[in-house]
């Protein structure tokens, strides 16, 4: 076995090949940018090379500066993870001119399968079924939107490198096909140095499901179940689970055989995922699922199969990377029980699902109740260079309502503060009845978001405990001298404060009458609740509020108070009293950049007339594109920025001019 490997990734998953390395007793070396310096990964790793500056282009993607890091270590292989150089096979060819092994597959099989229409038609020659389309190379914009035009909408536009939902659109209305196919053409492009791409037909009730499949460099294939990754946003996979809810074992075997069939015609060795999609308009059934694309490296929810198979996939790659044979044949493969796996991101869901940036100033994952793959800890910070992922939450139950009922539990419990996160819309998910009861397609997310993103409403209790702490009241008293426990305690009468609280965007002024003895009387719509303060250990709150106790953690950081109370996150913010509400009637005029990004397209000049909701500005951030529209009708008075510019979250990138102007 190897002694020492490269882990040329980031993140979670260097973690989570770090932990599997060690428990083997391989030696780790990691690699890390100027952003990663004090990351996670850095520092579970034996040795780390600092490879170049923040963005991926000067650090992660520089084959010369890994391969110099292997030389200086002394590690004999490396470990792409996902992402990034993992599905590079001219990374892999160089790792093989310098005499070192790549765990993975081979470059030529990566090559076969690394271009969406290539690998359709190798596909087909294997006798795989594959999607109706365009997967040639004639990309005239014209002959694209005729052969669509042919096909029937909807269609789906994919860029043919890559994948992970960037450099796809789907459309529905001929008129939509060539702006859409732009947008594809410049993601594919802006990913994956290619933007070329091929037109599929779109089903209308599609199940996503995928093969994992593992081969050797003796020949030998096999297949490890399947997984269901339906729930989507955006072409990106939200909640995976394994097995399929509803899978007839007439489907599990013909989809294994044909995963298997696809991974031998390339002669693949190494894990592997071979994508399919499903048409369940009438259920699943053996002969309506499709080739979609394979992808030649370790995929993201791999967990859930380790979960049901008992086999750490990992050390399988490892293994055969080695030279070994696959540690089972297909017979002695089998699976028990359900699993799920929730991604946990920085991003704004009800904002479209904007990602997000920031400092982890709390941080506390289920890890007592599921398994958490995570490459963050408490005190990180969330970058814009990099994927918003803070954890992968992973579950396992005798059922899969067992299973479902272990993760929103989880989900519940999961506590993360100075940074906002996707943690509510998944539990909504988890709640939702239709993924509840196993009917699930692509569609779902989309046919329901606005339920499923909805935030709740501050409750009482939660607003009184913000404002207690704003007060500075839940702090425990220190000392002997019995007047400590007196906090905001006046000798003549109950005092009188104020606490000025940001919440769901509005100023409340929360009115708060101390009592004595950790005793409070609260203000909230008009009425006075009493609040005691049982219990202060760190963040945690224990109070008691018209004879009901309950617990909450209370976290306060630099801009604001975050309440964790119920199985809810919820947010207030910390205004400066001496500043007005004067820049929210600006707010209209004005179109700010949402997060950091590039700005890719500006479709707009001083002088234009708009109309609410024209798209006027495409930013890039994380390697995906979001449509900014105007948020009035008017005319453009100030554009502040030029195409190509890097901004940062806040930024005002152009104003309307006043209503007085626009009237002139």
């Amino acid at each position: 076995m190897f002694k020492k490997i490269l882990i040329a990734n980031r993140g979670e998953i260097a973690c989570r090949v770090m932990a599997t390395a060690k428990k083997l007793g391989i030696r780790t070396v990691a690699v890390y940018s100027d952003a990663d310096a004090g990351a996670k990964h850095v520092a579970m790793a034996d040795e780390a090379f600092h490879i170049g500056p923040a963005p991926v282009s000067e650090s992660y993607l520089k084959t010369d500066r890994i391969i110099e890091a292997c030389r200086k270590s002394g590690a004999e292989a490396v470990h792409p993870g996902y992402g990034f150089l993992s599905e590079n096979p001219d990374f892999v060819n160089a790792l093989e001119k310098a005499g070192i092994a790549f765990i993975g597959p081979s470059a030529k099989s990566i090559r076969a399968m690394g271009l969406k229409d290539a690998a359709k038609a190798l596909m087909v020659e294997a006798g795989v079924p594959v999607v109706p389309g365009y997967h040639g190379d004639n990309q005239n914009a014209d002959f694209l939107k005729a052969e669509a035009d042919s096909i029937g909408y909807p269609v789906l536009i994919k860029a043919r490198a890559g994948g992970g939902g960037k450099g796809m659109r789907r459309v529905d209305d001929p008129a939509d096909f060539l702006e859409a196919l732009k947008g594809a053409q410049r993601e594919g492009e802006a990913s994956f140095g290619d933007g070329r791409v091929l037109i599929e037909k779109y089903l209308t009730k599609p199940r996503h499901i995928e093969i994992q499949v593992f081969g050797d460099s003796h020949g030998n294939a096999v297949h490890l179940f399947e997984r269901d990754c339906s729930l989507q946003r955006r072409h990106q996979k939200v909640i995976e689970e394994a097995p399929a809810p509803g899978m007839p074992e007439e489907m599990r075997a013909a989809m294994g055989a044909a995963a298997v069939k696809a991974a031998k015609a390339i002669d693949y060795s190494g894990a592997g995922t071979i994508e399919f999609i499903a048409d369940v308009s009438d259920g699943l059934m053996a002969d309506r699922f499709y080739f979609m694309e394979m992808n030649t490296r370790l995929q993201v929810e791999h967990p859930v199969t380790e979960l049901i198979t008992g086999e750490d996939l990992v050390e399988w790659q490892l293994r055969v990377a080695f030279g070994e044979p696959l540690p089972k044949s297909q017979d002695e493969l089998s699976f028990d029980g359900w699993a799920f796996e929730a991604r946990l991101y920085a991003e704004d869901a009800p904002k479209g699902f904007l990602p997000a940036i920031g400092t982890l100033e709390h941080l506390k994952l289920p890890e007592d109740v599921a398994r958490v793959d995570s490459g963050v800890r408490a005190g990180d910070e969330i970058t814009p260079y990099y994927d918003p992922m803070i954890a992968k939450i992973i579950v396992k139950g005798p059922t899969r309502e067992a299973a479902l009922g272990k993760l929103l539990a989880s989900l519940e419990s999961t506590e993360v503060a100075g940074c906002v996160t996707n943690a509510a819309f998944l539990a909504a998910l988890c709640r939702h009845q239709g993924f509840a009861a196993g009917d699930v397609d692509t569609g779902l997310i989309d046919r329901d978001l606005a339920s499923l993103v909805q935030e709740p409403a501050m409750p009482d209790d939660a607003v009184a405990l913000a404002a207690l702490t704003a007060l500075g009241l839940t702090k425990p008293g220190t000392g002997s001298d019995p007047f400590d426990t007196l906090a905001g305690w006046r000798i003549w009468s109950a005092s009188r404060q104020f606490a000025l609280l940001e919440i769901d965007g509005e100023r409340r002024d929360i009115e708060v009458h101390a009592l004595g003895h950790q005793r409070y009387a609260v203000h909230l719509a008009g009425n006075a609740r009493n609040y005691a303060i049982i219990e202060v250990d760190g963040s945690r709150v224990v109070f008691e509020a018209d004879g009901h106790r309950a617990t909450a953690v209370v976290v306060q950081g630099d801009k604001g108070l975050t309440v964790f109370l119920g199985g809810h996150a919820h947010a207030a913010g910390l205004p400066d009293a001496l500043t007005g509400d004067e820049d929210a009637a600006d707010a209209e005029d004005q179109l700010i950049a949402p997060m950091p990004g590039l700005v890719k397209v500006l479709s707009a000049a001083p002088g234009d007339t708009v109309t609410k909701d024209q798209p006027l500005v495409i930013l890039e951030a994380m390697k995906m594109e979001h449509t900014l529209k105007a948020p009035r009708d008017g005319v453009i008075g100030e554009v502040l920025v030029a195409e190509g510019e890097q901004v940062t979250d806040g930024t005002i990138l152009l104003a309307l001019a006043g209503e007085q102007e626009d009237a002139a």
